[in-house]
């Protein structure tokens, strides 16, 4: 008896030890304790200056965010994306594709349910879901606003096709002009000469719409319920874009061009979100990241 008895306690206490150690990968999968997602247009994939990609990897790793959107990778492959992602801690990267401008996306945990799109999109489109939340790495049309404006129709169809009680990050460069950003734009003197200044020189560039800036693309996302998480964090207005890095270029007024759009039980759990506008950014890309602070559960 005392042998079956010990026998039955060992075999109980293993069960016991296999579903906590079972329970506990179930959890590490949900979003628990505190993310953080950093979105960054690196400027042609470090085919320009690539000088100043060391000086990138050192920041995102010192960093150490859970979650990386980037955009414009010209010129990686998958293997070049997953020597970056484990230069800051990331055994996990999806890219886009392999020529033109490649979105990509890198994370701390596996990234689950990938799903590359082109039809429709300039740039094409990544979905997956990584750290319990659907992420879209955004990059749409940089030059026309009938364009961007179908992408974003495009999106909110697909954003219809998830399950309602999803978490969903709408991440990366928009390319378009935030309605929270209006007032700012509306005071500066060049904003509109310079777009165009800008759609005169791309014969194909549209920017303007009746000679107006077009906020209808993320005007959408919001009545769609996203909450642009930078606007409703921030103190005060900072551009995305442009950096110092192209000083001898006309690249217009500082603008945002880069966010984070969140669906509404992700954006309870936003705590900080923020443009990253240093003198070490400043020279890193023509972009500056953007980044959130999430802590879960919600409280």
């Amino acid at each position: 008896m005392n042998i079956k008895r010990s026998l039955f306690l060992r075999i109980v206490s293993m069960s016991v030890l296999s579903a906590f150690l079972f329970g506990s990968c179930l959890l590490a999968a949900k979003p628990e304790g505190n993310l953080e997602v950093l979105s960054y247009n690196v400027w042609y994939g470090f085919t320009k200056k690539p000088e100043r990609k060391a000086g990138y990897l050192d920041f995102v790793k010192e960093r150490k965010p859970d979650v990386v959107s980037l955009q414009e990778l010209n010129g990686y492959t998958p293997e070049q994306l997953a020597s970056d992602a484990k230069s800051w801690g990331h055994e996990h990267s999806v890219l886009l594709k392999e020529k033109g401008f490649p979105t990509g996306i890198t994370s701390s945990q596996p990234i689950t349910e990938v799903r590359r799109t082109f039809e429709g999109f300039h740039h094409g489109l990544i979905r997956c879901r990584t750290h319990g939340i659907y992420f879209y790495v955004m990059h749409l049309h940089p030059g026309h606003w009938e364009i961007r404006l179908k992408e974003v129709d495009l999106l909110l169809k697909d954003l219809a096709t998830l399950p309602k009680d999803a978490k969903v990050l709408m991440v990366g460069d928009f390319n378009t002009f935030s309605p929270r950003d209006k007032k700012v734009y509306d005071s500066s003197e060049d904003m509109v000469p310079f777009f165009r200044r800008l759609d005169k020189r791309w014969k194909s560039n549209r920017n303007l719409r009746n000679d107006e800036l077009d906020y209808r693309h993320l005007q959408r996302l919001e009545d769609a319920g996203l909450t642009d998480l930078v606007a409703a964090k921030r103190e005060r207005f900072l551009g995305t874009f442009p950096t110092k890095i192209r000083p001898d270029e006309d690249m217009g007024p500082p603008r945002r061009l880069d966010y984070l759009f969140a669906s509404p039980n992700l954006a309870k759990a936003c705590r900080s979100a923020s443009c990253i506008v240093t003198e070490r950014t400043s020279i890193l890309s023509d972009h500056y990241p953007v980044g959130a602070k999430f802590v879960f559960p919600v409280q």
